[in-house]
């Protein structure tokens, strides 16, 4: 059943990804976050190149896990590229209880909201839920909880120029398991997020 559950949220994101392909959408099938649509702001992200977009990316993810209150660890995940479009991934690695996700994907929705995202799309599943978010540049990030409860970040880029694209220069506040794949299961406990019911 969690199986299914997980497939299910994968297919949604993939789904939403698949959407925003088109002319002026820039958005690349294989991005993981809500896809953009067509629309004359995405193509702004055609000035820049992926190195560009991927440090946009970066700072997209540094904001979001520094508005996280209390804060937690977290730790890179891959980077991928395609034709033209570059994700960047971040892996929660504090523990987040059944009972703090809602609060958890509050925050993070709140604080999108006040930096001007647009939400595109949120699978309530209880075990499973998702937030996926896109800005007015046409950049698609998303937060969504998987496999033990682990909370994954990912940011894509729209089209942009190709060109080279070194790993991100953000240092991560805990391990940064470099050459681990994949990475551990959430393994630090925090005395809020990982609170459950009594």
């Amino acid at each position: 059943m969690k199986r299914r559950f997980q497939t299910v949220a994968v297919a949604l994101a993939f789904g939403f990804a698949l959407s925003g392909c088109g002319n002026d959408s820039g958005q690349s099938s294989g991005s993981g976050s809500a896809g953009t649509t067509k629309s004359t702001e995405s193509t702004k992200g055609s000035k820049l190149n992926m190195q560009e977009a991927a440090e946009r990316s970066d700072s997209m993810l540094d904001a979001v896990l520094k508005a996280i209150d209390p804060e937690v660890q977290w730790a890179h995940g891959p980077t991928t590229t395609g034709s033209c479009d570059v994700t960047r991934r971040r892996t929660v690695m504090t523990i987040v209880s059944a009972e703090r996700r809602q609060s958890f994907l509050d925050q993070v929705e709140k604080f999108w909201r006040k930096s001007d995202y647009r939400i595109k799309a949120k699978n309530n599943d209880e075990e499973f839920p998702a937030i996926y978010a896109q800005t007015k540049a046409g950049f698609g990030i998303s937060v969504s909880f998987r496999g033990r409860g682990q909370a994954f970040f990912e940011a894509d880029s729209p089209c942009v120029k190709e060109s080279k694209v070194a790993e991100s220069a953000s240092k991560p506040n805990g391990p940064a398991y470099e050459g681990v794949y994949p990475l551990p299961r959430p393994n630090v406990r925090s005395d809020y997020w990982s609170a459950e019911a009594s």
